[in-house]
């Protein structure tokens, strides 16, 4: 086992005896330089020696099971994908003992199949998490793997997809920063005096609808015609960036007409009207993400399409500037490469040495 910090020099690869992983470890985290430590060994292994609640936040993609033979050999080999789930779930579990309580952690995890079945892996392995660990299930991100080859199967469909899944600790008060990965909102403005949002919503529509209501009591169109100049007045004070008007016998309620089971539906039988508004710094990802896979130049090297614009949304929302990220699986070290160019640490662990030595030039070089 071997324990590296990169630098702009080559790293030493001596062995040391046990104990070692935890020591540059804690050299490594009081430090103050953002280049990733690179430990060379198996993660289960090296993880028992990291101390308890150390990390703020863990992201990898582990081997995927009967895919390929990975470099080294490791997870991923096993014979009955039983043992596989167990394998992953059991390094999980020591992730779940280093990681922070406000921590999070994000499993990249693709499917296999078996005597034509496909085998669900991902949900085995997710269900494991929860049902064994104690892990709360945040999201189950798509990752659409857009440009991705497809395959020759000629009785299915092509698998153009991964799961991305959010764990945390605990249900509430874990760090997410969700300012920080908002899209840029578009601005609203000013046509002949009056305020039309960035969609372009001036409220003449939503008035003339109040006005011409049948559905409205004459109280309720006055309450609605305020509310709605108010609105008006938010957006161009910048406090938020848009809004929808839903206006009863007009629009219907979102998601639920049922009262018992939607507040919306509830609002809008009792005020006749409600809002939707949209937050001033833009809005927050869905669940669905649209990023090409690694290109195909790093493939003599290492066989991942695990791309780093896949983990820029993680570790910019939940982990800390200055935080530590782990990847328990680094591979030629995407995870570092992200959270260095975000200003986070890193720790990559895998048990290839040549990979390491890939994610050493990677986590040095690149900008």
């Amino acid at each position: 086992m071997t324990a590296t910090a990169s630098s702009e020099e080559q790293p030493s690869t001596d062995t040391r005896p046990s104990g070692t992983c935890r020591r540059a470890f804690d050299e490594y985290r009081q430090g103050v330089r953002l280049s990733p430590l690179l430990i060379d060994g198996d993660a289960l292994a090296v993880l028992t020696e990291f101390p308890k609640e150390s990390v703020d936040c863990a992201m990898t993609s582990p081997p995927y099971w009967q895919k390929r033979e990975y470099d080294n050999g490791g997870l991923g080999l096993e014979a009955d994908y039983r043992d596989y789930v167990g394998g992953l779930a059991a390094i999980c579990r020591e992730l779940h003992r280093v990681l922070k309580p406000e921590g999070s952690f994000w499993l990249n995890i693709g499917d296999s199949y078996e005597r034509k079945a496909l085998m669900g892996i991902p949900w085995r392995v997710a269900f494991a998490l929860t049902d064994q660990q104690g892990w709360i299930l945040r999201n189950s991100v798509i990752w659409n793997k857009v440009k991705s080859g497809m395959d020759n199967t000629r009785d299915r469909l092509g698998n153009v997809h991964e799961h991305v899944f959010h764990f945390v600790k605990r249900a509430k008060s874990y760090y997410y920063d969700l300012d920080a990965i908002r899209s840029k909102p578009r601005k609203a403005k000013v046509v002949n005096g009056a305020v039309v949002s960035a969609t372009g919503v001036s409220g003449v529509r939503y008035r003339r609808q109040i006005e011409l209501s049948t559905a409205l009591t004459s109280e309720e169109k006055i309450r609605g015609l305020q509310s709605l100049e108010a609105m008006l007045s938010e957006v161009g004070e910048g406090r938020i960036s848009d809004f929808r008007m839903v206006i009863r016998g007009q629009q219907r309620a979102t998601h639920s007409d049922s009262e018992t089971v939607s507040g919306r539906a509830k609002e809008l039988r009792d005020k006749g009207f409600y809002f939707l508004r949209y937050h001033p710094n833009g809005s927050k990802p869905s669940d669905v993400w649209d990023i090409i896979p690694e290109d195909t130049q790093r493939r003599k090297a290492h066989f991942a399409p695990y791309p780093v614009d896949l983990c820029r949304i993680p570790i910019l929302a939940t982990c800390p500037p200055g935080g530590i990220v782990l990847d328990p699986f680094c591979g030629t070290g995407t995870t570092l490469v992200a959270a260095r160019d975000l200003g986070r640490k890193s720790v990559g662990i895998d048990i290839s040495p040549r990979y390491l030595a890939q994610a050493h030039d990677r986590s040095t070089t690149l900008l």
